[in-house]
């Protein structure tokens, strides 16, 4: 009897209810998800505190080439004996040795585009190569840099040259980074019907706009065109002027979609900087240029140096999250799975943007060396600025007639016939 007894209790404890194994299923369900969850929002975060300290390797770089250009050639006594430098370490200081930086730069951020490019989740082992790893990716960075120096001269010499393309095509989505966020910032401040907001702030913002735009033009002219001998300058300006004309009327025309004045006050403003950031790149020897007349270093150049190379930095971030604006097709929605930005184009824009730097610290010139403490200054670098400038009116003004003229033309249907009708 005892023994049946404890048999039946027994198999009364294994009996189950439906109910409490759905409910068991569920709770492990829940516990699955949340802790999914917790996993994607801590990668998440690393990813997004990662661009921070690729930006940060990046302006280190940027201060390496500067030292090497500048003060390198006595604080660096090893790199003459190096037989890749040449003799007294020549073809490893100055020009050379910003090239040789920069190379080291676009090879260490290329390495991480190729190994990057096709991350879509963040549960692929690329994401974790993305954001963590860093002293082995320290000691790669490394060793890229240290090898630049014994390549021979021939060849840096010719990725100079292939830089100049680079850093071209860095300007171009640079340009379209920062109009796609005029665009996005003029239709937030244009009220819809969804929206109750006023539309008082946009007239203010594009009327400061316009005057700081105004002013502007005043003190180039009087500043850069100080004499009737001013030709190009008086030329630059000008064309800025007719620029601004048609972006404000080509803004305001009936059929153009995104009409309205803050988006052609903030890119007129731009404009105008682009232009003053090109006549202020002219050299010193010039005449019309009342900014560089004097030739040594004071605290305005040294603090216009690091601003710049600041600027440098901002613009190669800023680009590289913004890989929205490059595709053709946006996504309406992420999943809580994907990257929160494309890495691939995040690393593409860095090793760009090594050798847009590049390009600054030699001006552009692969033959003559820079002045200390002086950035992106000579004809070629006013000249590509103000091509520049040309091209990102050009890309605007397209944006703006683009609807117009892709609009497809309504046809005027035939009128049936008689026979037609009676079918």
């Amino acid at each position: 009897m005892n023994g049946s007894a404890e048999a039946s209790t027994r198999t009364r404890s294994l009996q189950v209810s439906p109910g409490d194994l759905e409910a068991a299923h569920l709770d492990e369900l829940t516990r699955e998800i949340e802790q999914r969850s917790l996993y994607y929002y801590q990668e998440k975060n690393k990813s997004l505190r990662a661009r921070y300290v690729y930006g940060t390797i990046f302006l280190i770089i940027n201060l390496c080439a500067w030292f090497i250009r500048d003060y390198a050639q006595k604080a660096l006594a090893l790199l003459p004996y190096v037989s890749s430098c040449g003799p007294q370490g020549s073809y490893c200081f100055h020009t050379l040795g910003v090239l040789r930086v920069s190379l080291g730069c676009f090879m260490f951020f290329l390495i991480m585009f190729l190994t990057t490019w096709n991350t879509m989740q963040l549960h692929q082992a690329q994401n974790s190569w993305h954001s963590d790893y860093w002293i082995f990716k320290f000691v790669l960075l490394v060793l890229v840099m240290v090898a630049t120096f014994f390549i021979p001269q021939l060849y840096i010499q010719i990725y100079g040259e292939i830089a100049r393309v680079g850093a071209g095509i860095f300007l171009g989505l640079q340009l379209v980074s920062v109009i796609e966020f005029i665009t996005w910032w003029n239709n937030y401040w244009i009220p819809h019907d969804q929206r109750k907001q006023s539309c008082s702030f946009g007239l203010v913002m594009s009327t400061v706009f316009y005057i700081g735009s105004v002013c502007g033009i005043a003190v180039m002219y009087y500043f850069y065109v100080t004499s009737t001998a001013c030709v190009l300058n008086m030329f630059f300006i000008s064309c800025t002027v007719v620029i601004l004309t048609v972006m404000m009327v080509m803004s305001l025309h009936s059929k153009v979609k995104n009409r309205g004045l803050l988006s052609s006050g903030i890119m007129a403003s731009y404009i105008v900087f682009l232009c003053w950031s090109a006549v202020r790149s002219e050299p010193s020897h010039t005449k019309c240029n009342a900014h560089t007349q004097n030739s040594h270093t004071d605290w305005i150049t040294i603090l216009s140096f690091l601003i710049a190379i600041g600027a440098i930095v901002m613009a190669t971030f800023s680009t590289g999250i913004d890989s929205e604006s490059f595709k053709f097709r946006r996504d309406e929605g992420k999943e809580e799975e994907d990257i929160p930005y494309s890495y691939g184009f995040f690393h593409l824009v860095f090793s760009l943007g090594a050798m847009y730097f590049a390009m600054l610290f030699i001006s552009w010139n692969l033959s003559d060396s820079a002045r200390k403490w002086s950035i992106d200054v000579g004809w070629t670098s006013t000249w590509v600025k103000i091509v520049n400038e040309w091209f990102a009116a050009a890309i605007y003004l397209w944006k703006l007639i683009a609807p117009i003229v892709r609009q497809p033309r309504v046809h005027e249907q035939p009128q049936p016939t008689a026979q037609e009708v009676d079918r």
